[in-house]
């Protein structure tokens, strides 16, 4: 059929390509539009950067970790794991980590961990949590070998990541299944998120987000409360948080709403807010991160000292 035969059909007659009709074909192409925005939101493409030691810290093939070890460590080396984005179904430590993190921690004298954890829809946000506890306990078993101060432990996590550190830090039944308590977390580092008061993100965060949210939380109100960090935010928590963000408007709210919320749990909070909008912003805190020239890196070095006692 060409375009002037298509062109001259009845309005109501059927153009299908592949069995597929024609509306069917917009709405396939806005969801890979829609996914190719959630990937960027949470992927930082990127070689991986050599130096990291890879092992299993449980049987799923995505239950892997990257560790790099500090250099020049007086003693046993403070820990940062790190947890990438990807609307918690895609990414990967390879490609979302950024370049500069596993050089520059290492180099200040700590230990960087980037995890791979099981992704939606094969695995759900509760079983990711999971698996950011599991990943934590491996290496404290690990801790010995890797010159690793198990005492001395934070979590960062960007975009989906941000999310699902801060729900470890405010609801201790993850870091319990694997052993654990928030006594063995030092402070966490949520970095851009959007998505700590789940029900608020569902209702008013941006509407290209939605089959994401849709996807990763369901339509359980219940269970959204529970996988809401800020909802959970009730003592006890992590003891200490810096959270950081870009000027995305929700992503200011949903910190904003977290830092109150932990706050008058008791948790020491203290927040980073940095230039940058939309997704370039927020890819770019992750991205450059780590890099000193960079304005965030000092901040997260400045409250690393502080909270690793160095």
């Amino acid at each position: 059929m060409n375009k002037r035969t298509y062109i001259g059909m009845s309005a109501a007659a059927a153009f299908v390509i592949g069995g597929m009709t024609a509306g069917d074909a917009r709405e396939k192409m806005r969801d890979r539009f829609r996914d190719r925005l959630a990937e960027r939101m949470g992927a930082d493409e990127g070689a991986k950067v050599p130096g990291g030691e890879t092992m299993s810290y449980g049987s799923n093939a995505l239950q892997t970790l990257d560790v790099w070890r500090a250099k020049n460590a007086k003693g046993r080396a403070p820990l940062i794991v790190f947890v990438h984005g990807g609307g918690w179904k895609r990414g990967s430590k390879d490609n979302a980590t950024g370049q500069f993190k596993p050089q520059h921690y290492p180099a200040e004298g700590f230990a960087f961990a980037s995890i791979n954890y099981r992704l939606v829809p094969d695995a759900t946000v509760e079983e990711q949590a999971s698996d950011v506890a599991a990943a934590v306990k491996a290496l404290i078993e690990r801790a010995d070998s890797l010159g690793i101060d198990r005492r001395r432990i934070v979590l960062m996590g960007h975009s989906a990541g941000a999310h699902l550190v801060a729900l470890v830090g405010t609801e201790e039944r993850y870091l319990r299944g694997a052993g654990l308590s928030f006594a063995n977390i030092s402070g966490v580092i949520p970095i851009d998120g959007a998505a700590y008061d789940v029900p608020a993100q569902m209702k008013d965060g941006p509407p290209i987000m939605q089959k994401t949210y849709a996807q990763a939380f369901g339509d359980d109100p219940a269970r959204q409360k529970a996988l809401s960090p800020t909802l959970q935010a009730a003592a006890p928590n992590a003891s200490q948080f810096l959270l950081l963000y870009v000027q995305r408007p929700d992503g200011v709210r949903q910190a904003e709403a977290l830092d109150k919320a932990l706050t008058a749990a008791g948790s020491r909070v203290e927040r980073g807010s940095f230039p940058g909008e939309g997704l370039q912003g927020h890819a770019e805190i992750n991205r450059r991160l780590g890099d000193p020239a960079y304005a965030p890196t000092a901040t997260v070095d400045a409250w690393l000292k502080r909270v690793f006692g160095v």
